[in-house]
């Protein structure tokens, strides 16, 4: 893989988990967004030291289109142009769809799905002019199934997981593949979606089918594949990465350790 990847939220962990598996196994460079002063970015950027590959860092607001065609050029002339865009946001918090603020809902949706559609605007029209170009977004199963804690989030994930279908119609018609990886749930996630309604996160490691939760390195190896040429018949697809979570219905089914059972 040539060129140029970027990938947002760099510096969170998932995107430091995109930022090795790319790194060690494409030799492209990398505009790393997130912080570019924080402990976590240095880990994103050692990560690219060690493989060998440029890298350039920035905070710029991805809901700004001028700052995100800045640093296109910037990276343009600097790196070459961008080859794959990984959009990777991951923030939540709770919201209900009674009593939540309208300045917090707003909040959401810029993060996720503005953030979205202004990078693959921007993004989009140098791959169109290239004739080449793959566009991923992390997302997430809520694009689907209410988190029951962060209306929000759910909504913000249904509005990138249209956006990247009709990003896929129109840009797929220039080359450039746009797919979808809903992801489940990962250590944390009890916590991050925890629910006075809902309780599909309670005992949530024993709905997935084989009691193992995923992790960001699972998200990296299908985000690479996704990215790949191997993938390359692969446009408008949402690639579901849950382990079957969505699937549970039957709680006595659950496959639990001996202990589990006798608690």
């Amino acid at each position: 893989m040539t060129g140029t990847v970027m990938i947002t939220d760099a510096d969170s962990d998932s995107g430091i988990a995109l930022v090795r598996r790319f790194a060690s196994d494409t030799g492209a460079n990398f505009i790393l967004c997130g912080n570019p002063g924080g402990e976590r970015m240095q880990a994103a950027l050692s990560a690219c030291r060690s493989a060998g590959v440029r890298t350039m860092a920035t905070d710029a607001s991805l809901c700004s289109p001028a700052a995100v065609d800045a640093v296109l050029q910037e990276a343009l002339e600097r790196l070459g142009p961008v080859t794959v865009l990984i959009h990777n946001r991951r923030c939540a918090a709770p919201i209900r769809v009674e009593d939540g603020e309208e300045a917090a809902f707003l909040r959401m949706l810029d993060a996720h799905a503005k953030s979205a559609f202004v990078c693959t605007q921007a993004v989009g029209r140098q791959m169109a002019e290239a004739g080449t170009g793959s566009i991923v977004f992390a997302s997430s199963i809520h694009a689907e199934k209410p988190t029951g804690s962060s209306f929000a989030y759910s909504v913000s994930q249904g509005a990138i997981k249209m956006l990247a279908k009709e990003a896929a119609l129109t840009l797929g018609r220039s080359g450039v593949r746009v797919n979808t990886i809903e992801m489940g749930p990962v250590e944390g996630d009890d916590e991050r979606f925890r629910s006075d309604v809902a309780t599909q996160y309670r005992d949530y490691r024993f709905k997935v089918p084989n009691a193992e939760l995923g992790s960001w390195e699972d998200l990296a190896a299908c985000a690479l594949f996704l990215a790949s040429s191997e993938a390359r018949y692969v446009n408008g697809a949402d690639l579901r990465l849950d382990g079957g979570f969505v699937l549970h219905y039957l709680d006595h089914k659950m496959k639990r350790g001996q202990q589990h059972r006798e608690g």
